[in-house]
């Protein structure tokens, strides 16, 4: 891994952008944000895109701007399917690409003006497979930006490495929309159809499929963090059980199928932490009952892995005492995390200001 301070990637003149990048949107229901989604693609500095557009069976006004938006710049090729889903509209926009390079952009999102070009640069004059940028989180009462101005280099497994160990310096994520890829990182590797959570499989295998990424600490994309009816402001439900704890699962036996057991333990102590925090969510509301015992029976199952997981290096010491708590009396568990939330972490906020106010 190697830390490019102050990294600008080169600018690409309009001769120099000959290489067409394939921009995937999909879009359902989304008639009050599609427009401002589709023009900031449409206005990138780097002009060589086709711009395809997935109307995934929207019953609102959504299909008729995309149409009317068509006619106003010729990159934009609009495909109207009934409802499948957005792994299924994703994949439809992947099969008509034509580009040696693919991003995506979901449709109540926007981008910076200059955000394919940064990446694409970035990429060339790195020789990556793989580009990724910081991006903002946008909701109704602030902005969030946490950008660093510098890049970051990583070589074989180390991108893959930093995503498994979730380290907040490094907003690679699950996410597929703050990435560039090389069209051949996604040859086989589609997103699951009929599922939510489809980035958690695809992002882990176009990493462990990467030689080289290049990460641009800057935000370049705006992600809407609060629309009431996006699927990751849905609380922890049905889909919970069905989608991300398979694949949750799915992700464990993919990094050891590339004989990395040490990553597939460090992401096995997150995904029982999860667990474990939302056990703690559920236990604080009147309807959670039948979803505390759906979590209770997983975590006894695996309990075994779990315990392994948990003495991985990356585990912090008051997470491991936690988990035996919960094993001893998931009450105790809850009753600890509360004391916690009302006591203790209070009490350290008081003392921290205090510290700084004498200094």
């Amino acid at each position: 891994m190697e830390i490019l301070k102050q990294y600008r990637p080169p600018e690409l003149h309009k001769e120099e952008q000959t290489e067409l990048i394939s921009v995937i949107v999909a879009a359902y229901n989304i008639e009050a944000y599609i427009e401002r989604g589709v023009r900031s693609v449409c206005e990138q500095t780097y002009r060589n895109l086709e711009i395809i557009v997935v109307d995934d069976g929207s019953v609102d006004a959504t299909g008729t701007i995309l149409d009317k938006l068509a006619e106003s710049d010729a990159r934009i090729q609009v495909i109207h399917e009934e409802n499948g889903g957005l792994s299924h509209a994703r994949n439809t926009g992947i099969a008509r690409a034509r580009g040696n390079y693919i991003g995506f952009v979901d449709g109540d999102d926007w981008i910076d003006p200059d955000m394919y070009e940064k990446l694409f640069s970035a990429l060339q004059d790195k020789q990556a497979d793989l580009a990724v940028c910081r991006y903002r989180q946008i909701s109704r009462s602030r902005t969030l930006d946490e950008s660093v101005d510098r890049a970051v280099l990583f070589e074989g497994q180390e991108a893959l490495r930093a995503y498994v160990e979730e380290r907040e310096e490094f907003a690679i994520q699950n996410a597929a929309w703050n990435k560039l890829y090389r069209k051949e990182l996604l040859s086989e590797n589609l997103f699951p159809e009929g599922r939510w959570y489809e980035d958690i499989v695809f992002a882990t295998e176009a990493l462990a499929r990467a030689r080289r990424c290049i990460y641009l600490d800057i935000a370049l994309y705006n992600y809407i963090i609060d629309r009431e009816d996006s699927i990751m402001n849905c609380r922890i439900n049905s889909r919970t059980f069905t989608d991300q704890i398979p694949a949750y699962y799915e992700k464990t036996k993919l990094l050891q199928n590339l004989g990395r057991e040490d990553l597939a333990l460090t992401h096995d102590y997150f995904f029982y932490k999860r667990l474990l925090l939302f056990y703690w969510e559920l236990s604080r509301t009147e309807d959670g009952g039948g979803y505390l015992l759906r979590l209770t029976e997983i975590l006894e199952r695996d309990r075994k892995r779990a315990e392994e997981a948990f003495q991985s290096p990356m585990a912090a010491p008051g997470d491991r005492k936690k988990l035996k708590l919960f094993y001893r009396s998931p009450d105790a568990y809850c009753r600890k995390l509360r004391w916690d939330e009302q006591v203790v972490i209070p009490c350290k906020v008081r003392v921290k200001r205090l510290l700084g106010k004498y200094k």
